[in-house]
C-alpha cells in the first residue's frame, strides 16, 4: 500500500506469530505505528524477549516499515497473573476444564489488554488499536470472539469519549491463511523472520527449530501453528 492512512495505530505485540503478522499488516496501512507488550507473569515470558528481535527484523525488511515503526511500550500487569491461576501463569499440565475451556484461558486477559492499550493510545494520540484475536483457529477463548471485541470497542469509546477502532485482521482467517497473509505482506523474508524469531509455545520453550518455528511441539499453541504451517506449505505446492 503506497499511500498509508495518516492515522496512527497501536499494535498489541506479544512477540508471537499472530501479533507479528498484525504488526506487518499495520505497517502497510498506517503512517505511524507503535507497539505495546504486556508482562503478566506468563509462563512463556520468553515471547517478550523476542519482541525487539522482531521489530529490528521488520525494519530491516522494508524501509517504509522502518520509517513508520515508532515507539515500543511494555506494561506490567503482575496482578493479572496472580489472580488468574491458569496453565499460562503457573507450572501445571494443560487440560480442558469442566467448563469446556482449556486451563490456558486467562479470564479477562484481552479485555484488560485492550483497555490498557486504549488508555495508552489515548495519551499517544493513536486511534487504531490492532490485535491478533481470532475466532476461526482459536482455543475457545470467549474474549477472542468478534462480539466481545465489538462490545468492548463501544464501551471504550463511551468511557473515554473517543472514536477508537479495534482492528482484528486475523478474526476470520485460520492459521494457514495467517501464514499466507504474512507472505503477501513481506514475502518469504517475513515468513522466515516469523519462523526464526517469533515465539508462540505456551510452555516457553524455544526448543529445536522446526519448519514452523521454535517450541515444544506438543502444546496446543505449537500444534495449531505447526498444522497451519503444514496446510500453508501444501497450499503453495498445489498453487
Amino acid at each position: 500500500m503506497s499511500q498509508p492512512s495518516d492515522e496512527g495505530a497501536l499494535v498489541l505485540f506479544s512477540g508471537g506469530q499472530d501479533s507479528t503478522t498484525c504488526l506487518a499488516w499495520a505497517l502497510e496501512r498506517f503512517a505511524r505505528v507503535e507497539t505495546v507488550g504486556f508482562n503478566y507473569g506468563q509462563r512463556h515470558r520468553i515471547e517478550l524477549d523476542q519482541r525487539q528481535h522482531l521489530r529490528r527484523g521488520l525494519q530491516a525488511l522494508n524501509p517504509l516499515w522502518a520509517e513508520r515503526l515508532g515507539d515500543d511500550h511494555t506494561i506490567a500487569l503482575d496482578g493479572l497473573g496472580q489472580i488468574s491461576e491458569t496453565a499460562l501463569t503457573r507450572d501445571e499440565a494443560i487440560r480442558i476444564e469442566a467448563s469446556g475451556l482449556p486451563n490456558t484461558f486467562v479470564p479477562g486477559r484481552n479485555i484488560i489488554f485492550l483497555t490498557f492499550a486504549a488508555a495508552l493510545a489515548y495519551r499517544r494520540g493513536l486511534r487504531r488499536i490492532v490485535g491478533g484475536m481470532c475466532e476461526t483457529d482459536y482455543s475457545g477463548y470467549p474474549d477472542c470472539r468478534d462480539d466481545a471485541i465489538k462490545a468492548l470497542q463501544v464501551a471504550l469509546n463511551i468511557g473515554m469519549e473517543k472514536r477508537f477502532v479495534l482492528e482484528t485482521p486475523l478474526m476470520w482467517i485460520d492459521k494457514a491463511q495467517t501464514w499466507a497473509l504474512a507472505e503477501r505482506l513481506g514475502g518469504q523474508a517475513l515468513v522466515d523472520l516469523i519462523v526464526e524469531e517469533s515465539h508462540t509455545c505456551y510452555l516457553g520453550e524455544r526448543g529445536a527449530s522446526h519448519a514452523w518455528g521454535h517450541g515444544c511441539g506438543t502444546c496446543p499453541a505449537c500444534q495449531l501453528r505447526a498444522e497451519g504451517h503444514g496446510r500453508f506449505v501444501a497450499g503453495r505446492r498445489q498453487g
